[in-house]
């Protein structure tokens, strides 16, 4: 990132680290026309990915669908007056078309990224596609491959690395503030009742329809623990269980008794109490946590060795009052930081003794904090604003382009597919020997 300070002598900071590190990027100005977008998948993750031209019209525009729920894919064309033409129920009916858009947003269910992806890249879409890259690894080769040989501009939904409190977290690592990191550690409190609905009752919840908790909830934590660390991993071993949720821990007095809360959007497409009830009798969200059929680890650590000796390990535990919202320690030879994930950083220097109260979104100039902290406005910001730059040479966009791109992806998804193997196999896992395994070239 351009604007991130460099330091003759990283030993002292005379100046507050909010004057060092305060950011003062430029707007860069509109295309000549707004970069069009296909949307394939209008649930939850596309529709937000879409409203992004609706903050900044003059960027982007929506200009088809693919989406086979009617509802869904009429409420979108509806709200961004997509031409009847260009509204299909299937993505195999996009395809055949004579491409759309400059752009395609990929938010299928996370088993059918690969096939999408792969036909969208061979048409020459820059793709944006939600996280997990893909649910194996052959898939994930697939889609790297695709990507390259097609030399397209890609992202993956990794929002993390977008939000202002992150990037701030990046940046005070690589000004030197902390020195030369040592250890990190990192906690995903997933939250009781978020667990509950999308890894036990709802689509997350079995490994064969799905993939396992660790890729499915936190690839996104892996992801920005092997960005902030810019060493390679060399090693991981890891632990978990589902412990909890399941029916041995069924309480005498539980009954069927059906929840109507947090996020009905998810539970019916309509939410009127006539098509909730309808659903919670009917559907998966209404059964009892304690006798569902999942299957998926409801509390796993991972370990992780990178190859500058430093070492960093992660939490994801089911069972917090808190929900996602994540807790990190980074432990320097400088100095040290303490996050809580989306408001705060308080940074202490070891050599002055002194601490500082950070706030990211203050800093870096960042208004808007909904959908992830503000990743999912800023991940499609420097998806667009880098589609801008190669299709219209714009400037004064550094600092605003992707860093969740092919490559690091396919990484740090290693990683996560490593950690699992060596919670199933209970080794530590070497991932030079990892790769080997897998046919892929170091």
């Amino acid at each position: 990132m351009s604007w991130i300070p460099a330091f003759s002598d990283k030993t002292e900071h005379p100046v507050s680290i909010v004057n060092l590190l305060k950011s003062k990027q430029a707007t860069p100005l509109p295309p000549p026309r707004p970069i069009t977008i296909s949307i394939v998948g209008a649930g939850q993750r596309g529709s937000g990915y879409a409203y992004y031209t609706k903050i900044e019209p003059q960027w982007a525009k929506v200009v088809a669908v693919a989406e086979p729920i009617e509802l869904r894919r009429n409420k979108m064309a509806k709200s961004y007056n997509i031409p009847k033409e260009n509204v299909f129920t299937d993505w195999l009916e996009m395809i055949k078309r004579p491409k759309l858009s400059d752009a395609v947003v990929i938010a299928t269910l996370d088993e059918l990224h690969v096939e999408p992806t792969v036909a969208f890249a061979n048409k020459k879409y820059n793709i944006l596609l939600e996280k997990p890259m893909a649910i194996t690894i052959e898939g994930c080769k697939k889609i790297t491959n695709a990507v390259l040989e097609n030399e397209v501009i890609f992202a993956v939904g990794h929002v993390l690395r977008y939000t202002p409190h992150n990037i701030l977290v990046k940046s005070i690592i690589d000004s030197g503030f902390l020195g030369n990191i040592i250890n990190i550690q990192h906690m995903e409190p997933v939250g009781f009742w978020h667990f509950a609905h999308s890894y036990v009752r709802g689509n997350w919840r079995k490994e064969e329809e799905s993939c396992f908790s660790l890729m499915t909830k936190c690839c996104h934590d892996i992801d920005l623990i092997s960005y902030w660390n810019s060493s390679p991993c060399v090693k991981t071993s890891s632990f978990g269980n589902l412990v909890y949720f399941n029916s041995k821990n069924k309480p005498k007095e539980a009954g069927d008794a059906r929840v109507v809360s947090w996020p009905i959007s998810v539970v019916t497409d309509i939410v009127d109490i006539e098509n909730l009830t309808h659903a919670l009798k009917n559907g998966p969200y209404g059964r009892c946590v304690y006798e569902c059929d999942n299957d998926v680890a409801d509390n796993q650590v991972v370990n992780l060795e990178f190859a500058n000796g430093s070492t960093a390990n992660i939490t994801m535990i089911a069972c917090t009052e808190t929900v996602c919202k994540r807790k990190t320690k980074i432990f320097g030879s400088l100095g040290e930081i303490e996050c809580d994930g989306i408001n705060t950083i308080m940074y202490c220097n070891f050599l002055t003794r002194k601490k500082e109260m950070l706030k990211p979104a203050d800093i870096l100039g960042f208004k808007d904090l909904s959908g992830h902290g503000g990743g999912d406005l800023a991940l499609m910001r420097a998806f667009i604003y880098s589609i801008g730059e190669s299709l219209f040479a714009l400037k004064d966009i550094n600092s605003l382009r992707i860093t969740s791109g092919v490559q690091q992806t396919f990484d740090s998804h290693l990683f996560v597919f490593a950690a699992e193997h060596s919670r199933k196999t209970g080794k530590t896992i070497n991932i030079q020997e990892f790769k080997e395994m897998w046919g892929i070239n170091s």
